[in-house]
């Protein structure tokens, strides 16, 4: 049964979201909610399968308070998959260590060290901000729009995110622009552009890079969503050959679109994968500059830790 007020295809596309990112706690929330089961319910429908979990466990469980791990709660886990009528493993993935944990639950991630080159820089300023690792927010849908300039340098970036919380609290996104060769981020201009405004910006000279607080105008709590608009005014550097996007959490939906001045058209531009800065590209597919608007592009349904990239080459 549909949660009263949700029409029945969008809480259903809700539900196979969480169950996609999780993490564990939202996505048995969520799945609770789209079949409207109380818990005293779910814990009749347990205990007539031969599993005894407790209302409070059933609680603490769905508000991330407790995670099930001993043999006889992973047992209820799986038996909640039926009692919920989701998919076999749904929830119990969920439940499988990706990496080692530090007592905060969150999607699979890796570290930015392994994203740019000039780590050290952006640690700095992420510790500037007092910028946790895990921001509490994870990528529900990016579009991303670039634009190359007649001079061939990166004039504009711009983003429209949706994000969702994976904690309570959570009140802005620090948003990260890596400039091409020569960038003078001291010049560089940082737009908010819906549902945000522009707080702390710190910038590192020499590595071309520039972190800034992008402030929401609520908290949200664990499982929200968030839909937010910003961008960056470069043009500040030399030519560019490759927009690259480094992801630190798993799922979620990217779209990359890179438009050209007509005075400076590319003869070649293709699309690449890596698992992180120095590993070697995969994925490369050939991109056809097409259309009025002189642009090529890529769509990552569900992306992975690492990077994503359009390389063009000017001759």
């Amino acid at each position: 049964m549909a949660q009263s007020g949700i029409p029945t295809d969008a809480a259903e596309n809700e539900l196979v979201q969480a169950l996609r990112t999780g993490p564990f706690h939202l996505a048995l929330r969520t799945a609770l909610s789209v079949r409207g089961l109380a818990l005293h319910r779910v814990q009749h429908r347990l205990a007539q399968r031969g599993v005894r979990v407790g209302v409070t466990s059933l609680s603490y469980w769905q508000q991330g308070a407790r995670r099930p791990q001993r043999p006889e709660s992973l047992r209820a886990v799986r038996m909640l998959e039926d009692v919920l009528e989701l998919p076999p493993h749904s929830l119990t993935r969920l439940l499988e260590p990706l990496e080692p944990r530090t007592g905060a639950e969150r999607p699979a991630t890796r570290s930015y060290r392994s994203l740019v080159e000039e780590s050290r820089a952006l640690e700095r300023l992420l510790a500037e901000l007092e910028s946790p690792a895990d921001g509490g927010l994870h990528t529900v849908c990016h579009l991303e729009r670039v634009l190359i300039g007649s001079g061939r340098e990166l004039l504009e970036r711009a983003s429209q995110h949706v994000v969702r919380a994976h904690r309570d609290g959570v009140d802005r996104y620090v948003a990260i622009h890596h400039g091409d060769t020569g960038c003078d981020p001291g010049q560089v201009a940082v737009r908010a552009t819906e549902n945000c405004r522009v707080g702390r910006v710190r910038w590192h000279a020499k590595a071309g890079v520039l972190v800034a607080e992008l402030l929401f105008d609520t908290r949200l709590r664990a499982g929200e969503t968030y839909v937010f608009g910003y961008g960056f005014e470069d043009g500040t550097a030399g030519p560019s050959s490759e927009y690259v996007r480094g992801f630190s959490f798993a799922g979620g939906q990217y779209v990359l679109q890179v438009r050209f001045d007509g005075a400076a058209l590319p003869v070649r531009c293709r699309r690449f994968a890596q698992s992180s800065a120095g590993a070697p590209r995969a994925g490369q597919q050939e991109l056809t500059l097409a259309g009025r608007h002189r642009g090529v592009h890529l769509v990552e349904q569900g992306v992975r830790p690492g990077i994503l990239g359009i390389a063009w080459d000017w001759s």
